[in-house]
């Protein structure tokens, strides 16, 4: 294929310390010296917009819109992406042809050692559902604000007390540098987002620059990622929805934990299975409908009839 090869990425620190990881890995599994990659910047709408959930303004695709366009226009080779930002359904002339190992899973709270630590009616910052109903799970007295942005922006805003505390991915602080600060929060407590933690390249199927980049998957992230993507296309789920996922690879097969939670957190339903191959990840999706409370199935938007 004709070099450089054109990675695409988002232009924040985070996306591009991510970038620069797969050329890198590319370089060393290719043998390519180190200008072979070249990394280009795109901005996204989800970029442009910090001020808005992003449910209420297009969803993940504002993640991905942008970088879909210039691969789709031949003028990048691959994208790189966070895989908890991309959207369940993607287009079908695109393909993610590798992940790279899997970082650390948690969310982290900066600003408090603990949820039960948080001053009572205290205010927490986020703009994710599934942490917003987690959090009110465990403490339905804390005051949830939306809060956007890159991770400096809400350090500086948690700094100026607008909040008391937020929570950031536990995988994005390490990969700046910053693995000390904050606290994990207990899986138990707050079961991550399907793809937290995993880097995904994307390239246009069957193209010579997916086969390039299959060769540095890491299968076994991308088998535990595409389970959770599985369960997540059962569940037609989007930004609106308070979904946690988490698969991982065991000596059994697959360990796949989910939750289900309404907006308030206080009505959730639960399942911890072990399946033999990603696609069976879809039938949990089915049980998981099956044992919910009818508040539960009107949020994803699914018939009582619809669930197998």
């Amino acid at each position: 294929m004709q070099l450089p090869f054109r990675l695409g990425s988002r232009g924040s620190p985070l996306a591009l310390i991510q970038a620069r990881s797969v050329a890198a890995t590319l370089c060393a599994t290719h043998g390519w010296p180190e200008d072979t990659v070249v990394i280009v910047p795109i901005r996204t709408s989800g970029d442009k917009n910090r001020h808005q959930a992003l449910a209420d303004i297009g969803g993940k695709a504002l993640w991905t819109k942008e970088l879909d366009i210039a691969l789709t226009a031949g003028e990048i080779d691959a994208a790189v992406h966070s895989m908890k930002d991309v959207e369940t359904f993607r287009p079908p002339h695109i393909s993610i042809a590798a992940m790279l190992p899997r970082e650390d899973v948690h969310d982290r709270l900066i600003g408090a050692i603990s949820l039960e630590s948080l001053p009572i009616s205290g205010c927490v910052g986020t703009a994710s559902p599934r942490r917003a109903a987690q959090i009110r799970r465990v403490r339905p007295d804390i005051e949830i604000q939306l809060l956007r942005g890159n991770i400096d922006t809400r350090l500086e805003k948690l700094a100026s007390k607008q909040f008391d505390a937020t929570l950031l991915a536990a995988a994005g602080l390490i990969r700046l540098g910053r693995k000390t600060l904050g606290s994990d929060v207990p899986l138990d407590h707050m079961l991550p987002a399907a793809g937290q933690g995993a880097i995904g390249i994307e390239a246009l199927a069957n193209s010579l620059a997916w086969k390039k980049l299959s060769a540095i998957d890491h299968r076994p992230t991308h088998l535990a990622v595409q389970s959770e993507r599985q369960l997540l296309m059962r569940l037609n789920a989007d930004c609106h929805s308070p979904i946690a996922a988490y698969a991982q690879i065991t000596e059994n097969g697959i360990r796949l934990r989910a939750c289900l939670y309404t907006e308030d957190g206080q009505s959730s339903t639960s399942i911890d299975k072990n399946i033999s191959q990603p696609s069976d990840a879809f039938e949990i999706g089915s049980l998981l409908l099956n044992q919910a409370a009818p508040e539960l199935r009107n949020l994803f938007q699914i018939e009582t009839s619809s669930v197998r």
